[in-house]
């Protein structure tokens, strides 16, 4: 039996599409202070909504990874090329599921929680973490202060981590020759 060398067409999907969430959220991160005050809390919706959504997506694709393993790196690659992907894949997996988490946990100590419901793409009502909003006022606002640190010190990670990620596809495809993009682009 011939191993694939591919990515399922439900891995290409996954990767992608998370992709594109992220890279959304990322502009509307660093916009976000730019923008009209009446555009600011749209626009932390919509981040919200996404990063809920990236969370969910990046628990399908783990889990559908685990039932459909990857297809292996090309024998072309040296060791150390091999371990720095999975390295990279390992973190960016983790950061899937911690930019959400800590943005959540920031969220739902916010202040303005009461007032303001957690609605997905402001239709689908979510829920915040109860034992975060049952928390003094002051403990919230510690946490609130905290989560956001940790949100924002783990994108400067994410976006070392892409940049690392995406400079190795494209050194694979133009450089060393490998049909890098092909294994990971729907079509033939």
């Amino acid at each position: 039996m011939m191993q694939a060398t591919r990515y399922t067409r439900l891995a290409m999907l996954f990767h992608w599409l998370v992709a594109a969430l992220i890279t959304i959220n990322v502009v509307l991160a660093l916009t976000v202070d730019d923008m009209p005050k009446s555009f600011e809390r749209p626009f932390i919706d919509l981040h919200k909504s996404l990063g809920i959504t990236v969370l969910g997506l990046a628990l399908m694709r783990l889990l559908w990874r685990w039932a459909n393993p990857p297809p292996p790196f090309p024998r072309g690659y040296a060791p150390w090329e091999r371990t720095t992907a999975h390295v990279a894949h390992y973190v960016l997996y983790g950061l899937m599921f911690l930019m959400p988490l800590t943005g959540w946990i920031h969220d739902s100590a916010w202040k303005g929680a009461p007032t303001h419901g957690l609605n997905l793409f402001w239709v689908i009502p979510w829920f915040r973490f109860g034992f975060i909003e049952q928390l003094s006022p002051a403990t919230k606002e510690q946490i609130h202060s905290v989560f956001f640190q940790i949100h924002a010190s783990l994108a400067y990670v994410l976006y070392a981590v892409v940049a690392l990620h995406i400079a190795g596809a494209l050194k694979h495809q133009f450089l060393d020759k490998e049909p890098e993009l092909q294994r990971m682009l729907p079509g033939r």
